[in-house]
C-alpha cells in the first residue's frame, strides 16, 4: 500500500471518531476516465477529509509555498499534490493537471484558490477552465463542518457531499470568456446547493447518507 493509501485507511475511522464523519454521493463519481473534483475550502482539514472519503486518488493542486515546508512539503507530494503559483498563470501546473486529467487520473482543486471560513462561496475559473480544456467533467463536492472540526478534536460533525457530474466541454472550439465565466457560476451554485442541503434531505436525490 502507498503513502496515499496509508493515509486514507488511517484518517478513515480517525475523522469517524473525532469528527462523526459522514460522506453522500459517492454513486455520481465515474469510476473511471478523467475527472476534475472542486470543493469548497473551509479550512487545513479540507484536503485530507476530502482524500479520505472521495472514492478515487486525488491529486491536489496546492499552492507553492507549501512544498518549501518540512517535513510537509515531501508528505504532500508523496500524497499526490503538485504546486501552483496563485499569484499568476503558472502553464507549468496547468499542463501537469491536463497530463493527468488526459491519462484518466483525477484532479482535486478548490476553486476559490485559498481557505474561506465564512462559507460564502467565490469561485474562480480554474476548474471549469481545465475540465472544459480537457473535455471531462467536473464534480462538485460540499465540505460542511470541517471548519469547526479545525477549532476543536471532538465534537465536531463534517460531511462530505459528492454532487453529480457536471459538463463543460462546449463546441471543438476554444471556450469564450463569458462562456467559461458562466459555466463558473453554474459550478459555485451547484457546490452551494449541497451546502445548503440537510441530512435529511439529501436522501431524497443522492441516495443515502453514508458511512463508508
Amino acid at each position: 500500500m502507498n503513502l496515499y493509501g496509508l493515509a486514507k485507511a488511517f484518517l478513515r475511522p480517525f475523522t469517524t471518531v473525532f469528527f462523526d464523519a459522514k460522506v453522500s454521493g459517492v454513486e455520481h463519481v465515474p469510476i473511471n476516465g478523467g475527472l476534475v473534483v472542486a470543493s469548497n475550502h473551509l479550512s487545513y482539514w479540507d484536503p485530507p477529509v476530502l482524500g479520505a472519503w472521495f472514492p478515487r486518488t486525488i491529486n491536489y493542486m496546492a499552492k507553492r509555498e507549501l512544498f518549501g515546508m518540512w517535513p510537509l512539503g515531501p508528505a504532500i507530494r508523496a500524497v499526490h499534490a503538485f504546486p501552483v503559483d496563485r499569484e499568476s498563470s503558472d502553464i507549468g501546473a496547468i499542463r501537469h493537471a491536463l497530463r493527468l486529467l488526459r491519462s484518466g487520473e483525477v484532479v482535486g482543486i478548490f476553486p476559490e484558490g485559498r481557505r474561506n471560513p465564512n462559507g460564502d462561496l467565490q469561485a474562480r475559473n480554474g476548474a471549469v477552465l481545465l475540465a472544459a480544456t480537457a473535455r471531462c467533467p467536473i464534480v462538485p463536492v460540499a465540505l460542511v463542518g470541517t471548519n469547526f472540526a479545525s477549532r476543536r478534536l471532538r465534537g465536531s460533525h463534517v460531511e462530505v457531499r459528492i454532487g453529480e457530474p457536471m459538463q463543460f466541454q462546449g463546441t471543438e472550439r476554444k471556450p469564450t470568456k463569458s462562456e467559461i465565466t458562466g459555466w463558473t457560476q453554474q459550478l459555485a451554485a451547484a457546490i452551494a446547493d449541497l451546502m445548503e442541503r440537510h441530512a435529511d434531505t439529501k436522501s431524497a436525490d443522492s441516495g443515502v447518507l453514508l458511512r463508508r
